[in-house]
């Protein structure tokens, strides 16, 4: 296995770099304060022609694979969370139409189909500048593929009503398209998971709303308000993989359950580098004390260096693999990463304030929203740290197919 970057890898790292050194991160606070989303961050976004990421080479995109979206997105979230956190739902909503669809079984009349269908998803991005959201959170089983989606679409004449309502919709009220997971409700059925649809619905279509308030700990800036569905309809032709196939497309490319963790590793290594700058008195705007020879700091810093060297070993590791059907130590190793590069995040965060003390929960300083929405990271679902604990010891004791999550 070869962890070294490409040239193509360290040239998109070092744009985002540049991007977040000079743009993002000077927005970050405000950003943070009035809980608004980075759109100045997004138009930046654009111009780098980095929302076209994710999207095909054939169709004028990038056409990255997952582990080049990991680091990209890493690199990101070393400058401004919310923004990794929610390009992670817009560049995923580009790769399960491209480069995973292109793995999935077909017939040649759905392959021609999707294929006609994605070249316009696609163009809205490549040629408008299209920003695409990825709600699919309930509050429920269906966001870990144990129960159907609760969002309902019904076929009628030239496509479908969607009724129903999304929790946690990063980019809501920003987002041009919304990539909305639903189950088909047929007659002659119960709803099931195999007739879950992944649906592109526009911000202006007739029957959506933005509902609630968004005041939370940390993420503040990913505008996640909830999302309403009142008989919106749908034409068939806003398909986003042809219907039926996305849970296949999830039992095949576990690896999409952890496209969150980018973010918190960036997250991570901005707090041990800001702490190792502070000890160092190279923080501009604090009165240049050198910390640094203190026994009690050193260890500290010693705990967090660890700490930050095995999530990232797992994180890479886990993402060099990503590819269809990974055998049991990969699927193993999804579970291992997540729960690491989550907890691990939080506790770098919590060591970087003990350590740099009280100068460090000013905000005008970054640790304090470091720590906040590093918190937020284990929490999120499909794979919360309960949930990878509670599946990495079963799926350990069981062979594959055993404790299948997600069934037809």
């Amino acid at each position: 296995m070869d962890l070294h970057f490409s040239p193509r890898q360290v040239e998109l790292i070092e744009l985002v770099a540049a991007l977040g050194r000079d743009r993002f991160a000077p927005r970050a606070a405000a950003h943070d304060r009035d809980a608004v989303f980075p759109r100045d961050n997004y138009d930046d976004l654009r111009r780098a022609g980095l929302l076209e990421l994710c999207v095909p080479r054939s169709h004028g995109g990038m056409g990255v694979d997952l582990a080049t979206y990991a680091l990209v997105a890493a690199e990101m979230g070393r400058y401004c969370g919310a923004t990794a956190l929610t390009f992670n739902m817009h560049s995923m909503a580009m790769m399960y139409s491209g480069r995973l669809a292109d793995t999935l079984d077909m017939s040649d009349e759905e392959r021609a189909r999707h294929g006609e269908r994605r070249a316009e998803h696609f163009r809205r991005v490549v040629e408008n500048g299209a920003i695409w959201s990825q709600p699919f959170s309930e509050g429920n089983a269906s966001n870990v593929g144990a129960a159907p989606f609760g969002v309902k679409a019904v076929a009628v004449d030239g496509g479908w009503l969607v009724s129903g309502r999304k929790i946690f919709a990063s980019l809501a009220g920003a987002a041009d398209y919304y990539g909305v997971l639903v189950t088909e409700h047929r007659s002659d059925s119960e709803p099931r998971r195999r007739d879950t649809l992944y649906l592109a619905i526009h911000k202006d279509t007739p029957g959506l709303r933005i509902v609630g308030d968004w005041d939370p700990l940390g993420m503040r800036a990913t505008s996640s308000y909830d999302l309403v569905f009142d008989q919106c309809f749908v034409p068939d032709s806003e398909q986003l993989l042809p219907r039926g196939l996305y849970m296949h497309m999830v039992r095949r490319w576990p690896h999409v359950f952890m496209t969150l963790c980018p973010s918190y590793m960036g997250i991570a290594r901005a707090a041990y580098d800001f702490t190792v700058r502070y000890l160092r008195g190279e923080v501009p705007g604090i009165p240049p004390v050198v910390r640094r020879m203190y026994p009690t700091k050193q260890i500290a810093v010693a705990r967090m260096r660890i700490a930050l060297e095995q999530a990232e070993a797992l994180f890479l590791r886990a993402f060099a693999e990503a590819r269809p059907d990974p055998d049991k130590g990969e699927r193993l190793r999804i579970l291992a990463a997540q729960y690491t590069v989550m907890e691990h995040c939080n506790d770098i965060c919590r060591l970087a304030i003990r350590t740099c003390g009280g100068q460090s929960i000013r905000r005008a300083l970054p640790l304090e929203r470091y720590y906040r929405d590093s918190r937020c990271g284990s929490l999120m679902l499909p794979l919360t740290a309960e949930i990878c604990l509670d599946r990495l010891g079963k799926e350990s004791l069981y062979e594959p197919g055993e404790s299948d999550e997600i069934a037809d």
